[in-house]
């Protein structure tokens, strides 16, 4: 972290106008300090520091008012669904799984840390592309693998293994299910393959995705309204799962496979895309006069955009043109090229 440069934003708030161009510089320009991208950000960030100012003013309760709900619901549930995958059930309890798959002793301990690997390595193409696939076909393939693998692996716990007993698996009582032989390989597998399908789809979109969804004026406080969603359903879980496991044993993999298919029917219905696309573009999705009412264009009529952003980037495009981000609902750009990108 000493290595990285501080956040331009942050160096503007502290007045230190002379080091935003220099991270400007660094970061869009390609080391030209006379490129038209660093240009326009410094003229943007100058805007935001003084619309935050003139907007210090700012409550919860604007996030509730109509033209904002479907937005705050948006993010709220973003972090919502990003619990309700089961990821981190997998992540907490997933010895319990794997004592009933038949792992015990240091092969436990192994077993386990193989999905902390996974986890990492498969976060990384998330990071390269998730700006070219896009935020909605990214969740949406998330949530349709994942539930597969929820969906599996009740079905192999269900069809080829036996209640453990009261007291479970080597007496550990949420162990309270038990397969073995192919079996049990094909459900240590699919809790693999889960938490592939996590990484590189819920895991890091779920974090990118809200803050691109509100106005500078109600970003801060929308996304901390989301983030506590998250966390709140976080600490829900912990004292859900062991008992569910004690309790309904397999058919807790039903459970989150149902989450997954009703998130992916949430997102494909109601979640816009917004990848490359500038602050005011995704205002005039929300807000598109020819939408539906306080929700705007429909979700599944958005596409990515980025090719105003890579031009921009290039030292060429000009945002005063504006460009098509939805099928149907042309985006405006800001008076003066001045919109600030999501």
């Amino acid at each position: 972290m000493f290595l990285l440069p501080e956040s331009p934003r942050w160096l503007a708030r502290k007045d230190r106008w002379d080091e935003v161009h220099a991270v400007l510089t660094l970061v869009h320009g390609k080391g030209d300090p006379h490129n038209s991208l660093v240009t326009r950000e410094m003229a943007e960030i100058r805007e935001m520091v003084e619309f935050e100012k003139n907007n210090a003013d700012v409550t919860y309760l604007e996030l509730f008012k109509p033209h904002m709900i479907n937005r705050t619901h948006i993010g709220i549930f973003t972090q919502i669904w990003s619990q309700l995958t089961g990821m981190n059930v997998m992540m907490y309890y997933i010895t319990y799984v794997f004592m009933m798959a038949g792992i015990t002793g240091n092969n436990l301990l192994l077993s386990s840390s193989v999905q902390y690997v996974i986890n990492v390595v498969m976060t990384i193409p998330a990071l390269l592309y998730v700006d070219r696939w896009g935020r909605r076909p990214t969740l949406l393939v998330g949530a349709a693998l994942m539930m597969t693998w929820l969906f599996a692996n009740a079905g192999l716990l269900a069809s080829k293994g036996h209640y453990a007993g009261p007291t479970g698996v080597k007496n550990t009582k949420e162990a309270s299910w038990e397969v073995t032989g192919p079996a049990s390989k094909a459900v240590i597998a699919c809790s693999y393959l889960f938490v592939a399908s996590y990484a590189p789809t819920w895991g890091p979109v779920s974090w990118i995705y809200p803050p691109e969804l509100y106005p500078l004026r109600v970003r801060g406080k929308a996304v901390a309204l989301a983030t506590s969603a998250n966390w709140a359903f976080n600490f829900a879980l912990g004292y859900f799962v062991p008992p569910a496991f004690v309790n309904i044993k397999w058919q807790t993999y039903l459970v989150f496979g149902v989450f997954c298919l009703s998130m992916f029917v949430h997102v494909f219905f109601l979640f816009p895309e917004t990848a490359g696309k500038t602050l005011e573009e995704v205002v005039d999705i929300f807000e598109d006069p020819k939408g539906i009412k306080n929700i705007g264009t429909p979700a599944w009529r958005t596409r990515v955009s980025t090719r105003q952003t890579t031009m921009l980037e290039r030292g060429g495009g000009d945002r005063e043109k504006g460009v098509v981000g939805s099928e149907g609902s042309p985006e405006r750009s800001g008076s003066d090229g001045e919109a600030v990108r999501a």
